[in-house]
């Protein structure tokens, strides 16, 4: 099952491990459940602190093992094969149950142990999601560390009937309790947020007591870790808020044009942005969305979703973009239903089902592509007269047996039951003519609109609602600054996004040298 190199690679992890773990397997006769003892038998190898016992029962998933150790309290599963990205989530469970202490601030960490209650999560995720393994080990640490949380990771592609029955079409689908508890992204800090109700007036009293930045960040993508990193260099107080931190990277698959870094993957990108930030004296204030913003006299207010008030002498906004939505009938209905908007997350979902791609772009073609391989049939609609993908993707995708290009369409309308899509109705441009296309999945892929919507009538936006910039990043408001995604600069690419947020934090620090009121003893000099 494990190569020698990761057989090497986990024998190296495991020596961490200080206390016993007990894997508790649940089998079958399915080729899964033999995959799976081949699993656990290659990690019995790496570590005399494991055993692993096999049992037949059908009262539990199969396959499915648990882990524990002896008298501690751990209820942490994983039902299928926890591969492709989650095989990271599985190491880390077992040096976590294992006793390697994990890697979370102690503040959070005993929020989590005070948790009161009874939790029972199941997420379901599937193997090529780059943005499930968050959620697992976020949960598999509340597990822990907390003995009231306990926790299963499911394989959606292995428990079709769950899937079916539960209706889940996009993962990372969280439950707890046997309720629906949240879907996408989430890591500790959101799940503990949700959990605890009053964590939100707290964190928003603990913000309006800070005294003001002289450079506050707004948004926590390359632009806005770029220009905390670059103010906090000059030794100025900095500070950065952001709705989640990372940014659409989070939600990026694989990259590859970062130059210095062959390839890497955006989770990744992400967790590394955070670290180099760290390393930096940047007060990081996450899970906070900005709603308004005001500029009086020598400083702008930034007012927060939790009604907390930033204060700054200068401001970078580098809020970034999301996915463009069709803006159809039943889109808003039937989104996660159906609709989605990553073909990496929950195209394994839709194995041997009929689906569309929207957009003819290089994500629209190499999504329709990947889904190729794994759905009964594709159908791409691209409103335009041609693909604007690159000739080599297109040349690809024609040369596939399942996949139907539908040129000059334009989607009206979404259908479904009631509970999960059922079908499209698009127009054909050429002649008005409306058509119905039954399917069971629906894949956006037409491109970001930028997440801006709160400073309309504060400063100037372009018609498409980015922010516009002058050659420095100087926005319309003096001492207001803004990069990235979210910006009028052409051409959105991370190296791009990280170079203009690099350059708005130093266009911030010469304005305050160049705005800055000289003291007393400066002005007897």
């Amino acid at each position: 099952m494990l190569d020698q190199t990761l057989k090497t690679q986990l024998k190296a992890y495991l020596e961490r491990v200080t206390r016993p773990i007990e894997i508790t397997a649940y089998v079958n006769d399915s080729a899964k459940s033999r995959e799976m003892v081949e699993l656990l038998a290659d990690i019995l190898a790496q570590s005399s602190k494991i055993t692993v016992t096999e049992i037949n029962d059908a009262t539990q998933r199969a396959p499915s093992f648990a882990l524990t150790s002896p008298g501690v309290d751990i209820d942490l599963r994983f039902a299928g094969l926890p591969m492709g990205h989650e095989f990271t989530s599985l190491v880390l469970a077992l040096l976590q149950v294992g006793g390697h202490p994990p890697k979370i601030e102690q503040d959070l960490a005993e929020q989590v142990k005070a948790l009161d209650g009874e939790f029972t999560f199941e997420t379901y995720f599937s193997q090529t999601c780059q943005n499930c393994p968050d959620v697992v080990q976020a949960l598999n640490l509340m597990a822990v560390l907390n003995p009231n949380i306990r926790h299963v990771a499911i394989d959606g592609a292995q428990f079709q009937d769950e899937v079916s029955t539960r209706q889940v079409m996009s993962v990372p689908t969280i439950y707890l309790n046997g309720q629906v508890f949240g879907q996408g992204r989430m890591g500790v800090e959101e799940i503990v947020a949700k959990l605890d109700t009053g964590a939100a007036a707290r964190e928003a009293k603990k913000i309006d007591a800070k005294e003001p930045f002289d450079v506050l960040v707004v948004g926590g993508g390359p632009a806005g870790a770029a220009a905390a990193i670059y103010a906090a260099r000059k030794g100025i107080r900095t500070g950065i808020a952001a709705a989640r931190f990372g940014g659409q990277v989070l939600d990026t698959a694989s990259i590859e044009n970062f130059i210095s870094v062959p390839h890497t993957e955006g989770s990744k990108f992400a967790t590394a942005l955070e670290v180099h930030v760290k390393d930096y004296d940047v007060d990081i204030m996450n899970l906070q969305t900005a709603e308004k913003l005001e500029v009086a006299g020598n400083l702008a207010r930034v007012t927060l979703a939790s009604g907390a008030t930033l204060k700054a002498k200068t401001v970078i906004l580098s809020t970034g973009a999301r996915w463009r939505q069709m803006g159809v009938p039943g889109e808003d209905a039937y989104r996660n239903k159906g609709v989605a908007y990553c073909p990496h997350c929950d195209g394994p979902l839709f194995r041997g089902k009929r689906v569309a791609v929207i957009g003819g772009g290089n994500s629209g073609v190499e999504a329709a592509i990947d889904l190729a391989g794994i759905t009964a049939h594709v159908t791409l609609i691209e409103f335009d007269s041609q693909l604007r993908a690159d000739e080599v993707l297109q040349r690809k995708l024609r040369g596939l047996p399942n996949v139907t290009i539908l040129m000059s369409a334009r989607t009206t309308e979404v259908q479904g039951d009631g509970q999960r899509v059922t079908g499209l109705v698009y127009e054909s441009r050429a002649n008005g003519e409306l058509h119905t296309l039954p399917l069971e999945g629906i894949f956006v892929q037409i491109g970001l609109l930028p997440n801006t919507e709160w400073l309309k009538g504060t400063l100037d936006l372009s018609p498409r609602g980015e922010i516009v910039v002058d050659a420095h990043g100087q926005t319309s408001l003096p001492g207001v600054f803004a990069a990235g995604d979210c910006t009028t600069v052409p051409y959105k690419q991370i190296v791009i996004a990280v170079g203009e947020g690099a350059k708005a934090s130093l266009s911030a620090f010469d304005h305050l040298i160049r705005t800055s009121v000289p003291d007393e003893a400066e002005e007897a000099a």
